[in-house]
């Protein structure tokens, strides 16, 4: 492997390789690389194959050299010679016209009349790439300045809230696959049968002891009545289940047990609970909750009126 096209053609192999494992091998999700670590030794293989072949084919050529006479070798070897300068007669014209350089035999005709201690100084045009690329950005200056400060296309202003809700959509989506990011201050109330059926998994498991399978009340209060004695809404709820509850009678914290996405699903689901008929409800306890823009009934201010556990309405703007 002493020529440039033969590591050239191994590069192309492995990425051709590599292009064919990752985009034919279905995966779940992610790199076929990541799940399956192995396909690396498949595609090192696969490059050693290659480097083998192209050595076999230098050495073959060797020897096939090495068996001709000289008038032959000669010949061969004059062929070869003006092969790759043929090959790249066109890179060093091209490159000649890039950078306008005159040819060494020719520098005489373009020295200055100047000598520092032997030290002349030759008169080279600038390159034509830097000329072409001075005028480019002279006409995109041209250009610039006639949309945005004469025709007043859209503005910094226009461009930042445009950004703005392209960031919106791109944080949705990313929610929709990344629900342990959440937390008291981002978490939303879920609403798919997914999320609930997972909510109403938890909460059987870890919370029925308490509240009893159908939140009926227990141990702990009551979770299908508007009585909250840590607040309602779906913030309050997701933070009682982390934080747990009061200090000393409330219920243990969650947080290092339930993953957050879980905590928001149980916390969707015990708000899902609200309105329903358990078979021996507890008695209400803490403050009645009203959404905010919600007006409470008359039978449930008569009732936090009367519940002696109950000191205030409570109103809130928090989900």
């Amino acid at each position: 492997m002493k020529s440039l096209a033969s590591y050239l053609r191994v590069f192309l192999f492995l990425v051709i390789g590599y292009l064919l494992i990752e985009y034919t091998v279905d995966v779940p999700e992610g790199s076929v690389f990541t799940t399956y670590p192995l396909a690396w030794l498949v595609l090192g293989i696969a490059g050693l194959f290659a480097i083998a072949i192209e050595l076999s084919v230098a050495a073959l050529q060797n020897v096939l050299f090495r068996s001709l006479d000289e008038e032959a070798k000669a010949r061969y070897l004059a062929a070869e010679k003006e092969s790759n300068a043929k090959r790249y007669a066109w890179f060093r014209k091209t490159y000649n016209k890039l950078v306008d350089r005159k040819p060494i035999e020719q520098e005489g005709e373009i020295i200055l009349d100047h000598n520092y201690d032997g030290i002349k100084e030759l008169d080279n045009n600038l390159p034509p790439w830097w000329i072409y690329s001075f005028y480019a950005t002279i006409i995109f200056a041209v250009i610039y300045l006639a949309r945005y400060h004469i025709f007043q296309d859209y503005n910094q202003i226009e461009e930042y809230e445009a950004e703005v809700v392209e960031a919106k959509i791109a944080i949705a989506e990313y929610k929709k696959t990344a629900k342990n990011l959440v937390d008291v201050n981002t978490v939303e109330l879920l609403t798919d049968e997914a999320d609930l059926i997972a909510g109403n998994n938890i909460f059987q498991t870890n919370c029925a002891a308490c509240h009893k399978a159908d939140g009926g009340g227990g141990i702990g209060p009551n979770l299908t009545d508007k009585y909250w004695i840590l607040g309602g809404g779906i913030k309050n709820v997701f933070r009682t289940v982390t934080e747990g509850g009061r200090s000393g009678k409330g219920m243990v914290p969650w947080e290092g047990t339930l993953k957050p996405v879980e905590r928001a699903q149980v916390a969707s689901y015990v708000i899902s609970l609200q309105g329903t008929t358990p078979a021996e409800p507890k008695e209400p306890q803490g403050e009645l909750w009203v959404e905010e823009g919600e007006a409470p009934e008359a039978d449930e201010v008569e009732r936090a009126e009367n519940t002696t556990s109950v000191d205030t309405i409570q109103v809130t703007d928090e989900i």
